[in-house]
């Protein structure tokens, strides 16, 4: 409750305005934001829960913040722009789409607690999903290099890192060796997307595509080589002890359902959420995991408990990339 009532007294001191309902509209666009919104200069806090805002208006497409205690409340927004967000420590990372550039390229932006660009780097693709690791020494993003989703016929990726601590940077881990049912696998249309690490900023899961499958991979960073743990495991997103791994399996039809893996026991649950998704889970704690679920042209914010209990709750409206400290 401190930790909350801490992340909401810091919003109250960063706002530099009141609640905007109406603004002086840009690029022609609507002049009133659908959704109250109060603008400020922003800052990483815990106790907050942070977001793209999809809400119409002249504030879309902006980095949001609310209370994690108070997610239906006025969203605070400053002036970064985002497609996707993630960030732990006092470290974040922002992929938005170049604009003009064709074919498309990525802006990944390496930011600050103050969420000052303190890195930045220029990518071939579109952005698709984005993970600091929980020490907030490693950002990793993946972008699209072909296709539009997923589902896309012959789609590429492009996963990489970049080293906070070294400034190493790692535009792709397609080199990545790799070890199926004990053996060194080789294939040339392997893909690799939606890395997420453990506290010990070394370990990491992330999902290799080839042949038709997907294959949940456990790998080492530092020793650089990983093993298949399981399969039809994509956007992998670790609990924060390190048991459980949240992601998209893959259904008959072709869609996606929220599921959880025990990796000791390799027991799979579905959460009550049985609507399809196309997104990599936060965990919001060991027992509650968010994600976005489209509709229509935008998104909306979710949380269902990681077991089979309970049913899914709608966090934020109007809103994709949640992500918390």
């Amino acid at each position: 409750m401190k930790k909350v009532l801490t992340g909401v007294l810091g919003i109250v001191l960063l706002l530099g305005a009141g609640v905007l309902y109406v603004v002086q509209a840009r690029g022609g666009g609507p002049a009133v934001n659908a959704r109250p919104v109060m603008s400020g200069q922003m800052a990483i806090a815990p106790g907050n829960l942070y977001f793209r805002n999809l809400a119409s208006g002249p504030d879309e497409g902006k980095l949001a913040v609310v209370p994690a205690g108070d997610p239906s409340g006025a969203r605070q927004v400053g002036e970064l722009r985002c497609d996707r967000f993630a960030t732990a420590r006092s470290t974040s990372i922002c992929l938005r789409l170049k604009p003009g550039s064709l074919p498309p390229f990525t802006e990944m932006l390496v930011l600050g607690p103050d969420l000052k660009v303190k890195h930045q780097e220029t990518l071939p693709g579109t952005p698709s999903r984005a993970r600091v690791s929980p020490d907030g020494n490693i950002v990793n993003w993946t972008v699209f290099v072909t296709g539009d989703s997923y589902s896309a016929t012959g789609f590429s990726t492009r996963t990489g890192l970049y080293d906070l601590r070294s400034t190493t940077l790692l535009k792709s881990i397609e080199e990545l060796p790799v070890f199926v049912d004990g053996k060194r696998y080789f294939a040339s249309d392997i893909n690799y997307w939606g890395i997420t690490f453990a506290a010990d900023g070394n370990t990491f899961y992330v999902t290799m595509g080839s042949k038709g499958k997907t294959y949940l991979i456990k790998a080492d960073y530092h020793g650089y080589r990983g093993n298949a743990v399981a399969q039809n495991v994509e956007c992998p997103s670790l609990s924060p002890d390190g048991r459980r791994v949240a992601y998209k399996q893959k259904t008959a039809d072709g869609s996606w359902r929220l599921a959880v893996l025990d990796l000791t026991s390799h027991q799979v649950t579905h959460p009550a959420e049985t609507r399809p998704i196309d997104d990599q889970p936060l965990w919001r704690d060991n027992g509650t995991v968010l994600y976005a679920l489209h509709h229509n042209t935008t998104s909306d914010i979710w949380s269902v408990p990681a077991n089979s209990t309970g049913t899914p709750t709608l966090l934020v409206p109007d809103a994709s990339s949640p992500a918390s400290v």
